[in-house]
């Protein structure tokens, strides 16, 4: 009989923080937690200081990268999710939901409604009042972090199937973004920079695939990739989708998982502890006053953005799922009930992450449209939540009383 290693203190301590890191309900209230702060942090005595780190810039010349440290979170941090998310959008092309196209359409199709309606509504409420056109996508994002965070706190006596739902629908949703970023938001593209981004990734994939190991040759292949996407003009995050995506997630014959499941165990804590909500430490921190409000009520950007994510992925997402489930063979999964769709409709106004970096790239030039944008981005997304809890709560509630919140 053998027995396990005896294991220290620090070491059982360290296991027991990544294992609280992945759960989804800590995702959410760290980075709740993290915005607070920023909010906090920008609106007391101490903003002077506060601006002053996030405008601080750190420069490595080798990488021909000159960025404040609110861009590196932006562009650095952030990839690190955006690594996770492509390890999560992978996992669900080869091995999911989205490799089923009878069990993808409703939430595909759910994604694809909840991200143009809002982007409608936006372009409507500024084509009417004369605002700028170059939000349009900043209401289209859903914090898939967020978003399942609240739904791990109010959503335990739900059915199974509606956590699939909004996970399919919120990935495609990534996915979606990830391509406006990369197409509607690149600047000044230098093609040499590009194509060795691209060869870097040929090799990642290719030394990957052919069963080549050590953090030590992939994780400083990454940095490059990354740097030459970013000098590129393609947003740098990108890289961190594209390296996700090249992971195999299928186990070979001796390996107990597959590596893409293995190392986003391993990285999924950083990001969700560390790298998200730095990124939202610095990201969320704008003033906020009763001018604010007021200014933002005459502001058609504010307004297309706030309406956009409250109004437009309830219309998007449960329009397009009734209408698909009404005229075609599609179907709701039997546990689950439209109520249920229209509380996770609500969940899904919960933008954040994505959509506070769309703000940045879509208003970098107009520094008082882009705070208050931002602040528009926060206070949807807290009315798309308490408002969803409320709602997922009764279901739940419901659901209990008829039997069906375990199946």
């Amino acid at each position: 009989m053998t027995t396990a290693p005896p294991q220290n203190d620090t070491t059982r301590d360290r296991r027991s923080l990544a294992e609280f890191l992945r759960l989804e309900v800590t995702g959410g209230l760290v980075l709740l937690v993290a915005a607070l702060l920023a909010l906090i942090l920008a609106n007391s005595p101490l903003s002077d200081t506060y601006t002053s780190v996030r405008d601080h810039h750190l420069d490595i010349p080798w990488l021909g990268l000159n960025l404040s440290i609110g861009h590196w979170a932006s562009d650095g941090l952030l990839a690190v999710f955006f690594f996770i998310a492509g390890i999560e959008l992978k996992r669900e092309l080869v091995v999911g939901q989205l490799r089923k196209p009878a069990a993808a359409a409703l939430p595909v199709v759910a994604a694809i409604g909840g991200m143009a309606v809002p982007a409608l509504i936006y372009v409507t409420v500024n084509g009417l009042q004369g605002g700028s056109m170059d939000g349009w996508a900043v209401p289209m994002a859903t914090d898939i972090a967020f978003a399942l965070g609240v739904l791990a706190v109010v959503g335990r006596r739900l059915p199974s199937a509606l956590r699939t739902f909004l996970l399919t629908l919120a990935i495609v949703d990534d996915l979606i973004a990830i391509i406006i970023i990369a197409v509607f938001f690149a600047s000044g593209l230098n093609l040499w920079a590009l194509l060795g981004s691209l060869a870097g990734l040929a090799l990642f994939g290719f030394l990957h695939h052919r069963g080549v190991r050590g953090w030590y040759l992939y994780v400083p292949l990454a940095l490059i990739i990354w740097g030459l996407m970013y000098n590129s003009g393609v947003h740098a995050t990108i890289a961190g989708v594209a390296i996700g995506m090249l992971l195999r997630t299928t186990a070979k014959p001796g390996e107990s998982q597959a590596p893409a499941e293995h190392i986003g165990h391993i990285v999924h804590p950083w990001s969700a502890g560390l790298c998200v909500p730095l990124f939202a430490l610095f990201a969320a921190g704008v003033a906020v006053s009763g001018d604010t409000f007021a200014d933002m009520i005459h502001e058609p950007e504010a307004l297309g953005v706030t309406l956009g994510l409250v109004l437009g992925k309830i219309i998007g997402i449960f329009g397009a799922t009734w209408l698909v489930a009404t005229f075609t063979k599609a179907t709701l999964h039997p546990t689950l009930k439209w109520p249920d769709i229209f509380g996770a409709a609500m969940l899904a106004g919960i933008g954040f992450t994505v959509s506070l970096l769309i703000a940045e790239l879509a208003f970098a030039g107009t520094p008082h449209l882009e705070e208050h944008v931002k602040v528009a981005v926060l206070l949807g997304s807290l009315i798309a939540a308490v408002s969803a809890s409320v709602l997922l709560t009764a279901r739940g509630r419901a659901h209990e009383r008829a039997g069906t919140s375990l199946d």
